[in-house]
């Protein structure tokens, strides 16, 4: 048995050696096995023929050719198209958040305003460019209140009043939050704004509001604050004083704080069409009011003026009363 076992070794050597002789590994020839498996695994390989197609794990015992390496395909199959991805949607925080700002109010306010301004303007459009609003809008402003349930109003006062009955606010307020909307909207896809043909009575909501609380006209100014009204809103603002006629706030400051102020309160106006009246009695004096003008008459303290002087405190808390940074 010994000596088998070590001829067995002798010619596993020798069959090694001629297979690295000629190029191949003592694995591929069946060297590595004993001198019976040898012959089996040779004869097999004879009446067998070439191994199967396929990847074969190579081990130290079974051989077997290794598999190919890893290559890339030269014509790898193209990334579907997936199409027009159709027209940008407009955000619907960004949106409605940019109306706030422009018109003075939180983001719930703003929401509403927002919501009761695409419903009026989509019901007073015709039926296809109803349908582009609505498709190019956030879904969120009009999937609860249905489009027909609005009453159908393109003259200016109609429309104020049928915002201001969807958002609980006075036609004045409304006129804000629907010239804010229209102009966001602008500011974000002028193309589809131009493109809806804004019945002429609502034209004015595209430019920005005057100064204050704004004009509407006789049959949609937002009435004057009665006394108990400018007691209670007073009661808020403990920087203004006044009357029914206008509410007035004194900024004393060195000139170069009064200046960062007053460029503050200049932003306000462009972001939002609104700001207050300034006079400037000195180079460190500043009176600033708020007042709505009327047609006929002295000008009227009116909600909206409330909400402006409100933000006039807020712009000049914002920018720390022109302390520089």
């Amino acid at each position: 048995m010994r000596k088998q076992m070590e001829g067995d070794n002798q010619r596993r050597r020798a069959l090694a050696r001629q297979a690295r002789s000629q190029g191949q590994r003592p694995s591929e020839t069946g060297a590595s096995l004993g001198a019976t498996k040898q012959l089996t695994s040779l004869d097999q390989r004879r009446r067998n023929g070439p191994a199967p197609a396929g990847r074969h794990k190579p081990t130290s015992t079974n051989g077997g050719p290794a598999p190919p390496p890893i290559g890339a395909p030269e014509n790898s199959r193209p990334i579907p198209d997936s199409g027009p991805t159709g027209p940008t949607m407009i955000s619907y925080q960004d949106l409605v958040t940019d109306v706030g700002r422009r018109s003075g109010v939180d983001f719930p306010t703003a929401k509403v305003g927002v919501s009761a301004t695409v419903l009026t303007l989509a019901r007073a459009l015709g039926v296809a460019e109803r349908g582009r609003l609505l498709a190019a809008v956030p879904t969120r402003l009009h999937d609860i209140t249905p489009v027909d349930g609005i009453e159908n109003r393109s003259d200016l006062p109609g429309f104020l009043a049928e915002v201001g009955r969807l958002s609980g606010r006075t036609p004045e307020q409304a006129r804000y939050q629907a010239a804010a909307t229209l102009t966001a909207l602008a500011d974000r896809d002028g193309d589809l704004v131009e493109s809806l043909h804004v019945p002429e009575g609502l034209q004015d909501l595209l430019a920005p509001p005057e100064p204050g609380g704004g004009v509407i006209g006789a049959t949609a100014a937002t009435p004057p604050l009665d006394e108990g009204q400018l007691r209670e809103v007073q009661a808020h603002l403990p920087y203004w004083s006044g009357d029914r006629h206008g509410l007035s706030r004194t900024v004393e400051l060195p000139a170069e704080n009064l200046g960062r102020v007053l460029d503050r309160l200049d932003q306000l106006r462009r972001q939002t069409g609104r700001g207050p009246s300034i006079g400037q009695p000195d180079r460190t004096t500043a009176v600033l009011t708020v007042a709505t003008p009327r047609p006929r008459g002295a000008p009227e303290v009116t909600r909206p003026d409330v909400d402006l002087a409100h933000a006039v405190d807020d712009a000049i808390d914002e920018v720390g009363a022109g302390m520089a940074s």
